[in-house]
């Protein structure tokens, strides 16, 4: 509006009006579309399908506390030793 209000005549302010009420209506518009875009989550989802199964099965392993669970299970294989003899929940083992 390059021109001072005292001299604009009524329907030039109504040209200005109308224009400035269909450049926010595409504003509008282009907020819509984006909004939708982002809010797709499923469709992003399905893309990374794979991914975030992998990620969620980690996360629930770890959380399970998993990695503790491998590490005590390595570490005590490593200590037991061959076994020799069984009986039931027994067992002799050869440690040399």
């Amino acid at each position: 509006m390059s021109t001072p209000t005292r001299d604009r005549t009524p329907e030039q302010i109504r040209a200005d009006l109308e224009k400035e009420r269909e450049e926010l209506a595409d504003a509008v518009e282009h907020l819509r579309a984006s909004i939708g875009s982002a809010a797709n989550v499923t469709g992003k989802l399905k893309a990374k399908l794979p991914v975030a199964a992998a990620g969620a099965a980690t996360l629930g392993f770890v959380l399970a506390g998993g990695v503790g669970a491998t590490m005590r299970y390595a570490a005590r294989r490593g200590r037991e030793g061959k076994e020799r003899a069984r009986i039931g929940r027994f067992s002799i083992r050869d440690r040399g």
